[in-house]
């Protein structure tokens, strides 16, 4: 692979970045709001020295004053009071009971989801049972209840709301722990002596960090509007500022001052906007694939004129048009195609930003042909690039990816980023097998149901044929009872039968070419030799072309006709498979198959 290659930084501009507050500060929206949250801080620390007058202090002469026309430079409400002191002094009260909420939501909601998660069985159970009955409880019926019982205590009734809102948090934190319990990191640190609680707080908390501060920030926000409307309602003290308050005073007195509400309805709306603008910021600073530079349309053309120009790839190869990339179908077909190839990938080059100012290339002038009924092994050691160039065929690359150039042509016609030509034959003319069976499957969706929608989403049969037709499939890929196997969700079946069953939905649409990426890798050895006989078989009965992605060389000299090898972004060698394994011409080839021998 080539060394980072420099280019200027302002082509690599973009959200992404290495820190997660350098991201959310580099969000618009996450430095406004932060910029917003931490001015009320400040004032509503600094209330006693800001505010020009006592919040309570009337002056009858000032009564209804309008704005910027006396002292009171916001104008006076109608008992004759400062609006902006009142403002000023009313962010404390409301800061410290957004805390209050936040805080008895945290201990309650995070300590029991932590819990229940954790431990499961009867703890999860009285657990979900007591956060049903208190998400049942209407909220603010029973606030204003206990208003006629305990007086004005905003406090208090903040603290009952956050009773009422820890729910949320404890749903929250209980689905990902319960994701988390098994994992095989957790059970190293019981092996390794660890209790409950260390592994609890110093590992599975770990897991829900990023998740509960993104819904704090919403939880605030809701926090802020729930006191205004409550002071609104009349539940708060008179004595003391508050914004929900002052709005009740000033609708109370609308059509004498109008202007009285604006000024509280503004600062109410900015905040709670603040606090759920901030908690969308966090959501993309602290989400892990939010590292990876996401590039616009103009910062990829931007990357890759520069990648071009350094790395001398031919122009006619480039897509020219910065908006949709699209390449030219008639540009960027190097060398001689086979006849009867129905894939044709030449001078295939991508690359990644690599910091704010390096560009890496992962694909580097690939060239591979794949003929009707030809099973291609693509093969090499874990970063090689198969799995890029596969990727880039079937136009799934992540959005930092940046296509350099290259040509892509299926049955004769280019695919290389044009988006409408690829999504014509995705699917129905190439399919795809992944990887991980279990991951592929929709979790919440039967079997049935989700592969007769995506197998009618690009073939326009009835559901009944469509039904009948994947029945029979599954019955051909070794899966007797296919009419009760559809009925199933994903996590009801083994691993080795969610292989055949995609491996099924692939094929359903009669395709040209299969793209499997590691079919095998999470199979068991018997597993592993049903699917390779099963996918020979199709190829020979349907006339199949393959490109089996796979680092293991015994599931090549099985399988495939041809295998092509790449190393560090490039095809070092393509020769028939016989050829192969009697003497490979490169020296990157030979110590593959010597550290085969080695391991068996």
């Amino acid at each position: 692979m080539t060394e980072p290659v420099p280019f200027g930084t302002s082509a690599a501009t973009g959200p992404g970045s290495q820190h997660p507050i350098r991201r959310l500060l580099r969000n618009p929206f996450g430095l406004a709001s932060l910029i917003v949250l931490t001015a009320i801080v400040f004032v509503a620390i600094l209330a006693p020295w800001l505010a020009p007058f006592d919040p309570n202090a009337s002056r009858p002469e000032l009564t209804n004053v309008a704005p910027f026309t006396s002292d009171y430079v916001l104008g006076g409400d109608s008992a004759g009071r400062d609006v902006l002191s009142r403002l000023i002094w009313a962010a404390r009260s409301t800061m410290l009971a957004s805390l209050t909420v936040l805080a008895v939501s945290l201990v309650i909601g995070v300590v029991a989801g932590l819990l229940a998660g954790y431990y499961g069985g009867v703890v999860q159970a009285v657990t979900n049972w007591v956060s049903d009955a208190v998400l049942a409880l209407p909220g603010v019926v029973l606030l204003i209840a206990m208003y006629a019982v305990l007086g004005p205590n905003i406090l208090l009734a903040m603290a009952v709301y956050g009773v009422l809102v820890s729910p949320i948090f404890y749903r929250l934190v209980r689905g990902v722990v319960a994701g988390v319990r098994h994992e095989l990191y957790i059970d190293a640190a019981k092996v390794s002596g660890l209790g409950d609680a260390r592994i609890l707080f110093r590992h599975v908390l770990r897991a829900v960090r990023s998740p509960v501060i993104i819904q704090s920030a919403f939880i605030l926000g809701t926090a802020v509007g729930i006191q205004a409307a409550l002071e609104f309602l009349g539940l708060g003290s008179p004595r003391d500022a508050s914004w929900g308050g002052m709005l009740d005073l000033a609708f109370r007195n609308i059509y004498v001052d109008v202007s009285g509400v604006v000024w509280p309805a503004i600062t109410v709306t900015v905040v709670v906007l603040a606090f759920v603008l901030l908690g969308n910021a966090l959501r993309d600073a602290l989400d892990p694939s939010s590292k990876r530079r996401t590039l616009t349309g103009r910062q990829a053309a931007r990357l890759r004129s520069q990648a071009v120009s350094h790395n001398a790839v031919p122009d006619e190869v480039v897509p020219d048009d910065v908006d949709t990339d699209v390449a030219d179908p008639d540009d960027g077909v190097i060398g001689d195609t086979p006849a009867d190839a129905v894939l044709s990938v030449r001078d295939l080059r991508v690359g990644y930003p690599a910091g704010m100012a390096t560009f890496r290339d992962v694909v580097q002038g690939v060239d591979l042909d794949v003929r009707r009924g030809e099973i291609v092994g693509l093969v090499g050691e874990s970063g090689s690039g198969k799995s890029q160039t596969a990727f880039a065929v079937l136009g799934l690359l992540p959005r930092n990816a940046v296509v350099i150039g290259g040509s892509v042509r299926f049955d004769g016609i280019e695919i290389l980023q044009q988006k409408g030509r690829l999504q014509a034959v995705r699917g129905s003319r190439i399919g795809y097998i992944p990887q991980e069976p279990m991951t592929n499957l929709d979790p919440t969706m039967t079997i049935g149901k989700q592969l007769v929608y995506g197998l009618r989403a690009v073939r326009h049969i009835s559901r009944a044929e469509a039904e009948t037709r994947l029945i029979d499939l599954l019955h051909r890929v070794g899966i007797p009872d296919a009419d009760e196997v559809t009925r199933r969700y994903p996590h009801e079946i083994s691993g080795g039968m969610a292989q055949r069953v995609l491996i099924a939905g692939a094929v359903a649409p009669d395709p040209d070419l299969i793209i499997a990426d590691e079919p095998t890798t999470a199979l068991d050895v018997t597993v592993q030799a049903e699917v390779l006989d099963l996918i020979r078989e199709l190829r020979d009965e349907r006339g199949l072309a393959v490109i089996m992605v796979t680092h293991d060389l015994g599931v090549v000299s099985d399988l495939c006709d041809r295998v092509a090898v790449m190393r560090e972004g490039r095809i070092v060698e393509s020769s028939p498979t016989v050829e192969f394994f009697g003497g490979p011409g490169h020296d990157y080839s030979r110590e593959l198959l010597h550290a085969a021998a080695e391991l068996g």
